[in-house]
């Protein structure tokens, strides 16, 4: 486990934004709140966060995609209590068609499961509500985001699922403060404060009064703990016709 995220962190040094999530001065989410949480996972273990939106499609982000995603864990807040019979569910990737890189904004992917998601009270699996096409997040409005992986910069990986709340942050002054955005992004969290998300686990989301509103993109330079710029998310209502469009077909 601890290789994959220390190669997270190389990549990211060269590519100049560190990939998100993990959870900076979060705390420990309670059982059974976030069951549509989603650990995307290759054949060694976990390397992206995920949520679920219907009982065929879990969304995460479209740079996982380079680690060959190859199944979903569903239903545990622990990594470490894995039921491989129940839990786990292969996957097919449907990335977004304009995604390039990180630069150029789209960081999107939804994972088709090889079969129905078992949702219920028993399975302890739920999926979360998507946003309306003219969401309107106002400034300094509190989210939440939450994920497995480090919880400092250069730290460890952890096993329980974290969670914190982040301040929306003005669109106009995150692109002062970044010079140059992608297009069809929210920012949250990160700079101003001393919350908000770390190396290990992009493509979990951003949510806002149970609505994912976001997906974790990028951060700064590997700075996680005092970030000089706010972190960056993908606005999920900007891509709401691809998505339904695939729900419906059930395929990409």
């Amino acid at each position: 486990m601890m290789h994959k995220f220390f190669f997270l962190c190389v990549l990211t040094g060269l590519e100049g934004n560190a990939l998100g999530s993990d959870i900076i001065n979060g705390k420990k989410s309670k059982e059974k709140s976030m069951q549509y949480m989603a650990s995307v996972q290759d054949k060694e273990g976990h390397i992206c966060g995920g949520f679920l939106i219907s009982e065929d499609f879990v969304v995460t982000a479209a740079h996982c995609d380079k680690w060959n995603p190859t199944n979903v864990v569903l239903g545990t807040h622990n990594l470490n209590k894995v039921n491989n019979e129940t839990m786990r569910y292969s996957v097919k990737t449907c990335k977004h068609p304009s995604y390039k890189d990180l630069a150029s904004g789209n960081d999107i992917m939804l994972l088709k499961l090889s079969r129905k998601a078992r949702m219920g009270k028993k399975d302890r699996i739920k999926p979360i509500q998507l946003p309306s096409p003219k969401m309107n997040l106002k400034d300094k409005k509190k989210c939440r985001v939450a994920g497995w992986g480090w919880t400092r910069s250069a730290g460890d990986v952890v096993a329980d699922l974290q969670e914190v709340e982040v301040p929306i942050v003005n669109l106009k002054e995150c692109q002062k403060l970044w010079n140059k955005l992608p297009a069809n992004v929210i920012c949250a969290g990160g700079y101003g404060t001393k919350s908000g998300i770390c190396q290990g686990d992009s493509g979990g989301p951003l949510v806002y009064n149970k609505v994912a509103v976001g997906v974790v993109s990028y951060n700064s330079n590997n700075n996680c703990d005092y970030p000089d710029v706010p972190n960056i998310y993908t606005d999920v209502s900007k891509f709401l016709p691809w998505i339904k469009e695939i729900l419906k077909k059930k395929k990409c």
